[in-house]
């Protein structure tokens, strides 16, 4: 059986490759990345449309993307203070990933009630 190759250069193991798919493939990343490209960007307004994300989590989430530069926290000197979040030029970048794992995902991976009952 033939490999594969990713690309005509790749080697079986790449730390720059490793290193991104744990990044993005973190518990919840892809999740608020995705809530992010849809125009979400207030803390609440991401807690409230990602089902089962917690505050802590949410927040953790949200300082590893930003210290990653995928995602700027902006202030917005209001009353009360006003506090959003965009993904950057970095995170932008994403897009083309995103849309070929959800397209990925819509062929290939099963809703976990239609998988238990199929």
């Amino acid at each position: 059986m033939a490999v594969t190759a990713f690309h005509e250069d790749s080697e079986a193991f790449c730390p720059n490759f490793q290193r991104a798919i744990e990044l993005i493939g973190s518990r919840w990343t892809g999740a608020v990345i995705r809530a992010l490209r849809s125009g979400l960007f207030r803390f609440s307004d991401l807690t409230t449309n990602i089902p089962g994300l917690s505050d802590r989590m949410l927040s953790e989430r949200l300082k590893e993307l930003e210290a990653e530069g995928i995602v700027s926290r902006i202030v917005i000197p209001e009353t009360p203070v006003k506090v959003e979040y965009h993904l950057t030029e970095k995170g932008k970048a994403l897009e083309r990933v995103m849309t070929e794992v959800a397209d990925w995902a819509e062929r290939w991976v099963a809703e976990p009630q239609a998988a238990a009952s199929g």
